[in-house]
């Protein structure tokens, strides 16, 4: 049995189900411990009865002291707060052996059993993934300002090492945990990047298959797409299956448009990624829509409490573009090839 863990609003709700629906097309034996942030997603969630899921609702897990620093962070600034803790929640509650956090617009492509196989053979008690920015200079700038680990797919046991690193990064995370880049420290990921020099146990997943995402997706090219399987290579020509990816920062536009910001030019790869993933949204809204009345609508996001970082990602980050390709028509995705 895997064990995983996510969080979101019902903003998020469609790619929470996106990743669930995921989960189920490649994984046998796995339950995904959900945290709802609103009423709504709770209320829609528990009606699913997902039969590989355990929906728990926001109040079930906050204290009081994470109800005093929420009132003073953005709402994403709050989940990073709380992913430290809905971990040590399922560790405490369920006694399961382990949890992994994963972040809710993952997406399954494998079964992710040859990530935990690996996991075994390091005997970790903690595994955290890189961003695996380039080695250039806007790489080590990225590295620079986000750090050098993503929390995306986080594995904690129940050894004393692990939950002692678990406490640790709780604690660092109720202290501080905003949208602003200083030099140890932005939002909950930072913290991770002297884990492997001051604790014990802690493992770089090495599978390069545990962690694509758009500020990598130029070091590789589709070797094969099989049924939704997505074989890649490395630049080099060294092969390898993906496990899943990271939708991360895709912002929908006025009009029935999408900036999926790939940050990469090649349209057989991020097409043959994005437009299944693109077609599973739509279809879940539109499900959402007609039985439970939930739209949604472009928003502006705004993901820090600094007003000034918060006007300029509400205001201009989803007009951001790079490629011209990654602006697509979502009523028209059939026709990207």
């Amino acid at each position: 049995m895997i064990n995983f863990c996510t969080l979101f609003d019902s903003y998020y709700l469609d790619k929470g189900i996106a990743l669930y629906n995921s989960l189920i097309k490649v994984c046998d034996d796995f339950t995904l411990y959900i945290f709802c942030f609103d009423d709504k997603s709770y209320e829609i969630l528990k009606e699913k009865e997902f039969k590989h899921s355990v929906i728990i609702h926001h109040r079930e897990f906050e204290t009081a002291e994470l109800l005093e620093v929420k009132k003073e962070r953005s709402k994403s600034e709050y989940c990073w707060t709380c992913t430290p803790v809905v971990i040590e929640h399922v560790l405490d509650t369920y006694k399961v052996e382990s949890c992994t956090y994963l972040d809710s617009d993952l997406y399954f492509y494998s079964n992710p059993q040859i990530l935990f196989d690996e996991i075994k053979r390091a005997n970790a008690d903690v595994v955290i993934t890189e961003h695996r920015f380039r080695n250039n200079k806007k790489g080590r700038q990225l590295e620079k300002r986000s750090g050098k680990y993503c929390v995306q797919f986080n594995y904690f046991c129940q050894t004393q090492n692990s939950r002692k690193v678990l406490k640790w990064w709780r604690d660092k995370c109720h202290e501080w945990c905003y949208y602003i880049s200083e030099p140890d420290r932005m939002g909950d990921q930072k913290y991770l990047n002297n884990w492997t020099r001051d604790f014990e146990g802690v493992h770089e997943l090495q599978h390069l298959g545990g962690g694509v995402a758009p500020w990598n997706l130029d070091q590789y090219v589709l070797s094969n797409n099989e049924k939704g399987q997505i074989t890649m290579k490395t630049n080099d020509g060294h092969p390898f299956k993906l496990v899943f990816y990271h939708f991360q920062n895709i912002r929908y536009l006025p009009n029935r448009k999408v900036n999926i910001k790939s940050e990469i030019r090649d349209k057989k790869l991020k097409y043959n990624i994005y437009i299944p993933y693109l077609k599973e949204i739509e279809e879940i809204r539109g499900s959402l829509f007609k039985n439970y009345r939930l739209s949604f609508d472009p928003k502006k996001l705004q993901r820090s409490s600094n007003p000034i970082i918060g006007f300029l990602q509400s205001r201009f980050a989803a007009f951001k573009v790079k490629s011209f390709s990654d602006i697509l028509d979502l009523d028209n995705l059939d026709k990207y090839k």
